[in-house]
């Protein structure tokens, strides 16, 4: 009897890890990104990743299409599926032992929503926002909001669910994402997916990863700085470790971008760091320059009453400066803030004005989509003419009366607000000044100022002269 009971336990410590081994299966897992009512990048391949078994096999189908790929050592695969057009809903099945389904799939358009607290704020604090709420029903605009997450090291997948667009959804969502979407949505007749990523109060060099950070000499007076605060979220790459690395597998048409405020007492340096983010972000999606589109500065606080310096006049230079590189675009809003309030109401010009950007540089369409931007000065007799692209039909002076905002200087640089009027071009003057050497517009943090082109976009702030600012040695 005891023999017996000898072989039985010698058999059952033989059999058990055996039955143990053959029971287990590969548990596929995706990143939150991948979920029900997700929009995926029409025209582009498809990728869907995630986690399983090392070495397990993982297929993947949508409609008619199907593909494979095997998990690598760490269990991580990635499945691209062929380019799909735009439409829906699909089913996406994701299959090893295990099936994992992701419903209510449509293809269309993905635009990643980044920035600071005015791409942060809400549709629920927008003017007009309960119409705005109550009207929102738009089951082709899928909205998804990446959850806060500051960390030193890159993160693969991030907390956040996709949601479709109605008045019980849009509430809390990014307003200025939302109403670039909605007008996107409007025009292009496609399913539009947002993926707003972003926090308030937050400088650009915490949403660049730390390989560029570590290149660019302009970030290490930053680098020091947070030497001893790990996972603060100003410190340079912990936003874009947290909250745009898990995406970067996605597919997208671009990025819109406001941000800037925090940065605005180290404008200068903002020349260099503001395009290096941008250079970063299209390095690392590895989708070409993708369009990039982002928004200036609005007006804002105590308007002076002589033209002088200002911080957040060489910030919003200092983004402009950026439309240097290639696909990028400027939503001006110099006309639309408001003296008290750095969170100003009016978001649905702000999401229309990128809207049109994105229309002309992302989707090729013949529409004005930027005011009149500064391209060159001559002085005759002691007037000087400028010259603007984005004229597009003739510069006006919006509600009529004389061109205000502009400010001359001689070699002395001491300013003078001057008179301006458009003659084909735009003459400025100024008895107190002779021999003018510089113009400067709309160069206050808040100016009164109204050239704009025949389209009713305006003019972007400009100065022509090139002597040192109030932030050239911050840093």
């Amino acid at each position: 009897m005891r023999r017996t009971l000898q072989l039985a336990l010698v058999l059952m410590l033989v059999l058990v890890p055996l039955s143990v081994g053959y029971a287990k299966t590969a548990q596929v897992r995706l990143p939150e990104v991948l979920g029900d009512h997700m929009v995926v990048q029409r025209g582009l391949e498809v990728p869907i990743w995630g986690w399983t078994d090392p070495g397990a096999r993982v297929t993947v189908r949508m409609g008619d299409e199907e593909a494979s790929a095997t998990a690598d050592a760490d269990g991580e695969f990635t499945v691209h599926l062929p380019p799909q057009q735009a439409g829906g809903p699909h089913t996406i099945t994701v299959s090893s032992e295990n099936t994992v389904s992701v419903e209510d799939v449509l293809v269309g358009d993905v635009w990643i929503c980044s920035g600071q607290s005015n791409m942060e704020m809400a549709v629920r604090g927008v003017r007009d926002a309960k119409q705005e709420i109550a009207d929102a029903t738009y089951p082709n605009i899928r909205l998804f909001t990446v959850k806060r997450t500051s960390t030193p090291e890159p993160q693969d997948d991030c907390q956040g669910e996709w949601q479709q667009c109605s008045p019980e959804t849009v509430a809390g969502f990014s307003a200025v994402g939302y109403f670039f979407g909605r007008h996107l949505r409007e025009e292009l007749d496609v399913p539009i997916g947002l993926v707003n990523t972003s926090w308030g109060g937050t400088p650009s060099e915490a949403w660049t990863s730390l390989r560029t950070v570590e290149k660019v000499e302009a970030f290490d007076p930053i680098v020091k700085r947070f030497q001893d605060k790990p996972k603060h979220p100003h410190r340079p790459g912990n936003l874009f470790n947290g909250m745009i690395a898990p995406l970067l597998p996605m597919r997208i048409r671009g990025a819109i971008w406001y941000q800037g405020e925090s940065n605005a007492g180290r404008a200068c340096q903002y020349r260099t760091i503001f395009p290096a983010m941008i250079r970063d972000w299209r390095a690392h999606w590895k989708q070409g320059d993708f369009p990039f589109l982002f928004v200036q500065l609005a007006n804002f606080k105590k308007r002076a009453e002589q033209p002088g310096e200002s911080a957040w006049a060489e910030l919003r230079e200092a983004q402009t400066m950026a439309l240097d590189l290639p696909h990028t675009g400027q939503a001006v809003i110099i006309d639309i803030g408001e003296a008290g309030n750095i969170h100003p109401k009016n978001k649905q010009d702000v999401g229309k004005r990128l809207a049109l950007a994105a229309r002309a540089i992302a989707y090729g369409e013949d529409v004005t989509y930027s005011g009149p931007m500064y391209k060159s000065m001559t002085v005759e007799d002691g007037k000087v003419r400028l010259a603007f692209d984005h004229v597009n039909g003739g510069l006006v002076a919006r509600g009529g009366g004389p061109l205000k905002g502009f400010a001359l200087a001689g070699k002395d640089k001491k300013w003078h607000w001057a008179q301006a009027k458009i003659d084909g071009k735009t003459v400025v003057s100024s008895a107190e000044v002779s021999e003018p050497v510089a113009v400067r517009y709309a160069w206050a943090d808040n100016p009164e100022c109204n050239l704009y082109n025949e389209a009713g976009l305006p003019a972007s702030p400009f100065r022509t002269d090139h002597w040192p600012g109030v932030t050239d040695n911050n840093k």
